[in-house]
């Protein structure tokens, strides 16, 4: 054999070889909601699994492992995904809040994954503005994008779709593997829904469900913030005062409504999303709200009873768009079956942060407290995970980028900032795992009127800087106090732990190399202490 056929021919081989070790990788598929809070899913044993609202989720979760201990570092829609997107916190990916734009040019894992030889897509809710770098396929919702009817944009330009978002979203992912999946590599795909994101609004065939019974009220949701920052006492998210009853609830809402909203920055989806039901798909929906809105107006509720009402009508919707999402996650899961690629795909469950469900009155996210800041996180690895794990480890939405890459074998690169959680995955505790996980929040002044607030959590207790107000601090003993009602900031007795968090709180700014804009600002100190 000469030399030039005996080259080809172990270039052959190894090319060959190649191949058949990138068949044996797993797919990983990569379902993704907004602002889907961990206690609006049973597995996780919060206080609305008395009502059932995830059986689908939950089943995952019993052929694999949740995590309980699962955060964001900045608990907002965009910047959650960047920092998904590339491995590294908001202040060194660029996209600090909603109104950045981000750079598609940056490294991003899906762009290693299809270096690695993996095929890419994504389809739904991108929110990073711009067309999404380093996926073979794309389809993603322009800005919130729309329930009903959307526009898309596609390679090729927008389109609108007829039906639901939720289903729509999980139509093109099913096509995806149908009909542009390669069977000579292994994919990630990703599919992203709105929902249940503001203003939840659920598919059609679920307007009744929980139409019979109550939901189940949060412990805190007459909570009056006396023991927090200034911040806290002067937000704009709370059901009572922010909670537009047109709006956000539908009360009396048509497509011809046309009364001034509430606040000056009201989000007005829904009634644009009306505008564009067909006659039909609206007469389903005012055929469900319109006794429902007449006895509201005969019973003239206000105070408590009010703030009940709008809780319950908030609450209903908002579980009624995660039960959508429930079923396109069954639907995929059938699919992969129906394919012959379930045993060799990992499943993946998680959403963009936590929110308020009426919890300390609130609706919406961006605070550190519990239940904006975790973030459901399970993961269904066949043949890897042990079924039914419960993983106690603290883990953030900057681990998962390098969690896919070593997924596909590829390399992580040394500017990334999370830790892969492959080891987590297959039982395996690294020892020298974190200890606490770094937040920062940037988004003031601006819609909900949150501060700007950077922290630290352990395993048992939170302290968190309101830096624009110099002096304002918060820290809570998670295992005593769960709801974060009690600020032990500056009491004798927690002085010496802290001073710990202090210490291991600019440990971690340095070490996320986090010297973004803390100012005071006096005229915010003023502002905030006048209203509260």
């Amino acid at each position: 054999m000469n030399s030039f056929f005996k080259n080809l021919f172990f270039s052959s081989f190894f090319i060959g070889i190649i191949s058949l070790l990138a068949d044996k990788r797993p797919n990983i598929l990569f379902v993704f909601t907004d602002d889907h809070a961990p206690h609006a899913i049973g597995a996780y044993n919060g206080w609305l699994k008395s009502v059932n609202p995830t059986p689908v989720i939950d089943k995952l979760a019993s052929e694999g492992m949740l995590f309980v201990n699962s955060f964001c570092s900045n608990s907002i829609c965009g910047p959650s995904r960047a920092v998904i997107q590339t491995g590294k916190h908001s202040h060194k990916n660029g996209f600090m809040n909603n109104g950045n734009t981000f750079d598609w040019n940056q490294q991003t894992f899906p762009k290693l994954l299809q270096k690695a030889g993996y095929q890419t897509a994504i389809y739904g809710k991108s929110h990073l503005k711009g067309k999404p770098q380093g996926y073979d396929d794309w389809a993603v919702l322009p800005g919130q994008g729309l329930y009903y009817n959307p526009d898309m944009i596609f390679p090729e330009g927008k389109r609108r779709l007829e039906g639901y978002c939720t289903d729509l979203v999980t139509d093109l992912a099913v096509n995806w593997l149908n009909n542009k999946r390669s069977d000579e590599k292994p994919f990630m795909l990703m599919v992203q829904h709105k929902a249940p994101h503001r203003n939840w609004m659920p598919a059609l065939r679920h307007l009744d469900l929980y139409a019979d019974i109550s939901i189940p009220e949060p412990a805190t949701l007459f909570d009056d913030w006396q023991d927090n920052a200034p911040g806290a006492r002067v937000q704009e998210l709370e059901i009572d005062r922010h909670m537009d009853i047109n709006y956000d609830l539908f009360l009396n809402l048509t497509p011809d409504y046309n009364q001034p909203p509430s606040q000056k920055s009201q989000d007005r989806s829904a009634w644009h999303n009306m505008k564009r039901m067909t006659q039909e798909q609206l007469k389903v929906w005012r055929d469900h709200y319109s006794p429902r809105d007449k006895e509201f107006n005969e019973a003239k509720l206000s105070g408590k009873e009010l703030v009940r009402w709008k809780f319950q009508r908030y609450a209903k919707n908002y579980l009624r768009c995660v039960k959508g999402v429930d079923e396109s996650l069954e639907r995929l899961q059938k699919e992969l079956i129906n394919l012959g690629l379930d045993k060799n795909t990992i499943v993946i469950y998680s959403s963009d942060q936590g929110f308020y469900i009426g919890d300390h009155g609130w609706y919406d996210k961006r605070w550190m407290y519990e239940e904006s800041l975790k973030m459901p996180l399970i993961v269904k690895w066949p043949g890897v995970t042990k079924p039914q794990s419960r993983q106690m480890e603290l883990v953030q939405n900057l681990d998962y980028a390098q969690t896919f890459l070593e997924i596909a074998g590829a390399s992580q690169p040394k500017d990334m900032q999370g830790r892969s959680l492959v080891p987590l995955l297959k039982g395996e505790t690294p020892k020298n795992w974190r200890k606490e996980i770094y937040y920062h929040y940037y988004e003031y002044p601006s819609v909900h009127m949150i501060p700007c607030h950077y922290g630290i959590r352990t395993k048992r207790h939170k302290l968190m800087h309101f830096y624009q107000f110099d002096k304002e601090w918060e820290m809570y003993d998670l295992k005593t106090d769960p709801d974060e009602l009690s600020n032990i900031y500056g009491q004798k007795k927690s002085l010496l732990l802290q001073k710990k968090l202090k210490k291991r709180l600019t440990y971690l700014r340095n070490f996320y190399e986090d010297d973004s804009d803390v100012t005071i600002r006096p005229d915010y100190i003023e502002k905030f202490r006048k209203k509260s």
